[in-house]
């Protein structure tokens, strides 16, 4: 899906050098993009829109920007000294992400050749400070990135933005489905849809379940058979299973709920959905498979009407798109204390993703002890070990807050008696600092978790949307975290959200 963005990528000068100056200018940048392109460390093709020299050509490009479909963000340097204010009333009119590179063409100087002429056009530790200060006065979010263009490590950083302004992007006409409602008196899932739509960009729509079931009536038993084979070529069958004839029976009743919910999401073009167990009329059993192998496709969910984590799972892993580890929507089940290795039990009734396996996923039907319907097919397994992230968006009443949480994922024991999947982890900097810092920040209990991305890409994000960030890390203290909660309540209240 990256491959349909762009990123483009603009370059700060002035006439004051005269026009030799600037078409050295030119021939480097082109350079530069060419070589960032040709590194195949970016995930987004770079496209080099020229020169800016004055207020006129910075607005002209960043309007430019904002009405192309294709970019999904700008990258700006400054090779020379770029006077600010002519930037003013183009960063007015820029709505795309900013990425601020700090570079220069060449790597080091040479000492030897330097002249004034050299100096006076490679003027990027200057350019660069004047280029900050404007943003900085105007408040303006950006990604800002120091090093030589060529280095991996500068080169990683922007694939990061590059992957955050692709999911930033996507989420702009991110439509949520909603089957249900919030389970009933739950506060933390719920929030205010119209901000979001707002502050977030996307929409989140009511879907009643009996369309759903209305769908169910046109999938034919041809398309079951073909979505039962490939179930049983992806994932571990007990031999008997399949001369069950209720095992057989449910499992199939679980694809003609699967058939019937892709096509009504991709009907509406839904990126994401929800489900709510007291909601099922209709319908056979939850649809916890279902839920499964659409999440394994990019489609976010959420449980019990859960539409910010929804969107989350959907945008986290637009980000993680190509990278090994996966992602998956949690929920904190059950703690586990055992001193320095207390964790906490990750399920859900039966919708964790199939992308976070630590082993081949096992089909298994069986009772549910909660919603009333029949017995329902699940995936069963429990996920790899290593670090990852868990992170949260809660509407707090005057802003949305989002909660990042480093965690470590440990080896689980079985759970013979619990057929579900699960995930066993261990907050940092240690159990009782990190749910704590959690809680105190009015953390929901469902998650968006992911092995591949890193604090750095949600820190990107709530700096591209304008949103709080809370990150519960291996430094963070318990004092100095209320410390922060109640700075930054200060902030926004002086702010506005």
């Amino acid at each position: 899906m990256f491959k349909e963005y762009e990123v483009w990528f603009v370059t700060g000068a002035q006439l004051l050098y005269g026009g030799d100056a600037v078409k050295a200018v030119d021939a480097h940048s082109n350079e530069m993009v060419e070589g960032l392109n040709r590194s195949g460390r970016l995930p987004v093709k770079v496209v080099y829109k020229g020169t800016v020299n004055s207020s006129k050509e910075v607005t002209a490009t960043f309007k430019a920007a904002n009405s192309d479909g294709k970019c999904i963000g700008v990258i700006t340097w400054m090779h020379t000294f770029s006077p600010a204010k002519m930037w003013i009333h183009g960063l007015q009119e820029l709505r795309k992400p900013l990425c601020h590179f700090h570079t220069q063409f060449n790597k080091e100087i040479p000492w030897e050749t330097m002249d004034m002429d050299f100096m006076n056009l490679n003027q990027s530790a200057h350019g660069d400070r004047e280029f900050g200060h404007i943003v900085a006065r105007m408040h303006k979010p950006r990604k800002l990135v120091v090093g030589h263009w060529q280095d991996a490590a500068a080169q990683d950083r922007i694939a990061v933005w590059m992957r955050v302004a692709a999911a930033w992007a996507d989420a702009q006409d991110m439509l949520i489905i909603r089957f249900g409602d919030q389970m009933n008196n739950v506060a933390v899932t719920d929030g205010d849809k119209v901000d979001a739509e707002i502050k977030l960009g996307y929409h989140v729509d009511y879907c009643p379940i009996a369309i759903l079931a209305a769908y169910q009536n046109d999938v034919t038993e041809a398309d079951i058979d073909r979505l039962v084979e490939t179930y049983g070529k992806e994932y571990a069958v007990a031999p008997d299973d399949w001369k069950n004839a209720h095992f057989v029976g449910q499992v199939r009743n679980a694809a003609r709920t699967e058939i019937a919910l892709r096509r009504l999401l991709n009907d509406k073009g839904a990126k994401a959905f929800t489900t709510n167990f007291d909601d099922l009329e209709g319908i056979d059993q939850l649809p916890g498979l279902a839920s499964q192998r659409l999440m394994a496709e990019g489609y976010g969910f959420g449980a019990e009407g859960d539409w910010k984590t929804a969107a989350l799972y959907r945008t986290m892993w637009f980000m993680g798109q190509g990278l090994p580890n996966g992602c998956s929507f949690l929920e904190d089940y059950t703690l586990n204390f055992d001193g320095e290795k207390s964790a906490i039990l990750q399920a859900h009734m039966l919708e964790v993703c199939p992308l976070i396996a630590a082993q081949q996923p096992r089909l298994e039907v069986h009772p549910l002890g909660i919603g009333g319907k029949n017995d329902p097919a699940r995936l069963v397994f429990t996920s790899k070990e290593g670090e990852g992230v868990a992170a949260t968006i809660v509407d707090v009443g005057d802003r949305f807050r989002m909660i990042v949480n480093k965690v470590d994922c440990i080896k689980s024991k079985s759970l013979p008696k619990l057929p579900v999947a699960s995930a066993l982890w261990i907050p940092r900097p240690n159990f009782e600092v990190g749910a704590g810092a959690w809680i105190l920040a009015g953390g929901t209990h469902h998650s968006s978790f992911s092995y591949d991305l890193t604090t750095e890409y949600l820190e990107d994000y709530a700096e591209i949307a304008g949103i709080e960030l809370l990150v519960i890390d291996e430094d963070t203290t318990l004092s100095g975290f209320k410390k922060e909660l109640r700075t930054n309540d200060v902030y926004y209240k002086i702010m506005g959200n």
